[in-house]
């Protein structure tokens, strides 16, 4: 692992949005920051989990998306493995070749 910086991208069901919010906002030592936006959810393994979900065709999700270390996103991954087990949580990792604040 490096400390080359990552995008990790959280497709968050509805229902644990505040929830996951919450924890990442805990996590001080590995996540300075997010951003999210609304999503919604189409495939096979994709949880219709209401009524409305089910007539839309979609799950209504969040997108939460953080620039990390590459180590940092892998001991945050391990972490939410843990405390939302169960849920699934999809995500992925791409490398980031320039982040910055432009001001």
């Amino acid at each position: 692992m490096t400390d080359q910086p990552v995008c990790l991208t959280l497709i968050v069901p509805h229902q644990l949005r505040e929830e996951v919010f919450d924890y990442l906002a805990e996590q001080t030592d590995l996540v300075s920051g997010f951003t999210a936006s609304h999503g919604a959810g189409h495939g096979a393994d994709v949880r219709l989990r209401t009524a409305a979900e089910r007539v839309k065709g979609h799950a209504d999700q969040t997108t939460v998306q953080m620039i990390l270390a590459e180590r940092d996103a892998t001991s945050l991954l391990d972490r939410l493995r843990a405390s939302f087990a169960g849920t699934k949580l999809f995500y992925w990792t791409i490398p980031v070749a320039e982040f910055g604040t432009i001001d």
